[in-house]
């Protein structure tokens, strides 16, 4: 699985960090971080993220 975030979309509102703790996260600048390759576990949870996404600024790739 791969993760990919459309930053240009994104507007750091969070959710996709409350969603999937794991993978998503801010930096010290306040900016979405994340894993683009996480472990296919955290599956359930990415695709929450993706879901919750005001946005619709992630993407999952198989």
């Amino acid at each position: 699985m791969k993760v990919v975030v459309d930053m240009n979309k994104c507007q750091d509102h969070g959710q996709c960090v409350f969603a999937a703790p794991d993978v998503f996260s801010f930096d010290d600048a306040g900016r979405l971080a994340y894993v683009s390759d996480p472990d296919d576990a955290l599956r359930d949870e990415v695709e929450e993220a993706a879901d919750v996404c005001p946005l619709q600024a992630i993407r999952i790739e198989d």
